[in-house]
């Protein structure tokens, strides 16, 4: 049997954890930002570091974002008393999948539906 209480409390230390992990990371591209406006571009090797570090963190900015995001709506069906249902069939997800992923929204069978639609769709 699920303790959903148990898993609930779990996405709640999930949304506390990612969104300071989503502070400490626009505190820290404000801190280098403020850096560099007072360096001078004159070394193309430093642009393109730079280039590469603000990619990076706009990468983890937008994972961490997405994840947040996941484990809110989670949340909101918890509240709401849709917790542990599929979004597209309707049907139970499987307790284990909850137990692991408690910010899961899709069960197996969607989900694998998903990803290999994903897969099949041709690239931009």
């Amino acid at each position: 049997m699920i303790d959903f209480a148990d898993l609930y409390e779990r996405l709640r230390q999930k949304q506390k954890s990612l969104s300071c992990e989503l502070q400490r990371l626009k505190a820290e591209e404000k801190s280098a930002d403020a850096h560099r406006e007072g360096s001078p571009f004159g070394k193309r090797e430093e642009g393109a570091t730079e280039a590469f570090e603000w990619e990076k963190r706009l990468a983890l900015e937008n994972r961490l974002t997405s994840a947040l995001a996941e484990v809110e709506h989670a949340l909101k069906k918890y509240e709401a008393g849709s917790y542990g249902i599929c979004d597209i069939c309707g049907k139970p997800i499987e307790p284990a999948r909850l137990e692991a992923l408690p910010q899961a929204n899709l069960c197996l069978q969607c989900k694998a539906r998903q990803a290999k639609n994903a897969r099949s769709r041709p690239a931009p």
